[in-house]
């Protein structure tokens, strides 16, 4: 079974080493994390100068890695040897023949990005009874708000739903961007107030906090037609930085929110966040948006999104202006 962060990194801090770390999954943030935690802490500044590798996949052989790995450290207990780019070594596999009498003294570390192994492999089942296996999953889009609020909360930094909604909405899932962001708030947050506002976000982040996706799902759900409105004209007038797609993208996550609490035979606030996967504050948003839209018409609108998406990308339409197709789209949803 694959080593869990805490359970890697608890073990970093009260320095109880495995021989081979091999950090695989597609969400960089956690695997560096780890990896930079080894490589500045294992050691100190004066062991590091002897005692610390970085090879690179593409430009080593898993030969050089053992080669490495097997050399004794200098004046210090422990070598440090990092192979960056590990998903692009050839024969990988070949470090089992390693793992069957790694050199205790060596902490050797793959990071194998955007990639993750077979577990059914000879490599996997030698790195769970020699070494550390973990695998890094990138967040689904309704676990980033949740993990914007822990991670202020262990600054001990509050959020309100609303600004950790436009964040969410903003940001997307790639926790390295989401961490810059929120440092970059973090640094200008004033100390007597260590809540993170709209107002804040605008004007360090450059969201603003009248138009994006998430103040036009709200418009669009209670069916507030000149706030619609302004915020398409909004988005008409500055393209980069309001794209359609992602715009099309966030209505249609929200009406396929609004069919599935149509069908809930429990609509109880809990039930709904759980099953809808939101913050129990937005629940009542998606019962004002059931309300004004049918089963019928929610499903009408949704495939009205489906083509939209088409046009929006080229497929049956003749070029028309994305702020255009906006207009139209989000005039159509709210007049059905």
């Amino acid at each position: 079974m694959p080593a869990s962060f805490d359970e890697i990194m608890s073990d970093l801090r009260n320095r109880i080493f495995k021989p081979v770390y091999f950090l695989a999954g597609d969400e960089p943030y956690y695997i560096d994390i780890i990896t930079d935690f080894i490589a500045e802490k294992v050691l100190t500044d004066e062991e590091r100068a002897f005692n610390q590798a970085v090879l690179y996949g593409e430009e080593t052989t898993i030969g050089s890695v053992i080669e490495t790995s097997r050399r004794f450290p200098m004046m210090a207990t422990h070598q440090v040897v990092i192979v960056k780019e590990a998903q692009s070594l050839k024969k990988i596999e070949d470090i089992a023949l390693y793992l069957e009498k790694p050199l205790l003294s060596t902490i050797l570390v793959f990071n194998y990005k955007y990639k993750t192994l077979d577990k059914r492999t000879k490599l996997y089942k030698a790195l769970e009874s020699q070494g550390s296996y973990f695998e890094s999953v990138r967040l689904r889009d309704y676990q980033v708000q949740p993990w914007i609020e822990r991670y202020l909360m262990t600054k001990g930094i509050k959020i309100n739903p609303d600004s950790a909604a436009m964040l969410t909405e903003y940001l997307g899932t790639d926790l390295h961007k989401i961490v810059n962001e929120l440092d970059k708030l973090l640094i200008t947050l004033p100390a007597s107030k260590p809540v993170i506002t709209p107002s804040l976000i605008e004007k360090n982040i450059g969201i603003s906090k009248e138009y994006n996706n998430f103040e036009l799902q709200k418009a669009v759900g209670e069916k507030n037609i000149l706030k619609a409105n302004m915020i398409i004209r909004y988005f008409s007038d500055n393209p980069n930085d309001n794209p359609i797609i992602l715009t099309i993208a966030s209505l249609f996550g929200f009406f396929t929110k609004i069919l599935t609490y149509h069908y809930l035979t429990d609509k109880s606030s809990n039930n709904a966040a759980a099953t809808l996967k939101i913050h129990p504050f937005f629940v009542k948003d998606y019962q004002m948006a059931a309300s004004k839209y049918s089963t019928g018409k929610t499903i009408r609108i949704i495939n009205l999104l489906r083509t939209y998406d088409l046009k929006s990308k080229g497929f049956g339409d003749a070029g028309t202006d994305p702020g255009d197709l906006l207009k139209e789209l989000v005039y159509l949803i709210l007049h059905l």
